[in-house]
């Protein structure tokens, strides 16, 4: 089961804060309370600990990146888990028979029936 780790409220009045740097990187191993990445706001700069154990599957907030309290930072999945991408492919091959009915070349037959 994947679980989003969000920003956390980090003062009173504090709406947002700044991704500053990514301890970790997709695909890596993580502990619970392993720092994950720095994040900076108008009072205070800190780590974001990791919320669960498992594996960084996804970083949605980039570098630089400003997000309010309660966005999503990244995706930690299970340990031994396909990355988050991995499932959405598995759609794909049932879009796949939908071409089938093309009942084009009934109309083409009714074109000879005109000439007199």
């Amino acid at each position: 089961m994947a679980i989003s780790v969000q920003m956390p409220a980090l003062g009173e009045s504090v709406t947002e804060g700044t991704v500053t740097r990514w301890l970790k990187q997709e695909g890596d191993t993580v502990a619970v309370d392993e720092p994950l990445l720095e994040v900076s706001t108008d009072k205070v700069d800190t780590e974001i600990p990791s919320p669960a154990a498992g594996v960084l599957t996804k970083i949605v907030a980039q570098e630089d990146d400003v997000v309010e309290i309660g966005g999503e930072l990244a995706v930690i999945g299970e340990a031994g888990s396909e990355p988050a991408a991995a499932p959405a492919s598995t759609p794909e091959p049932a879009a796949a028979p939908a071409p089938e009915p093309t009942p084009a070349p009934e109309p083409a037959a009714a074109a000879p029936a005109p000439a007199p």
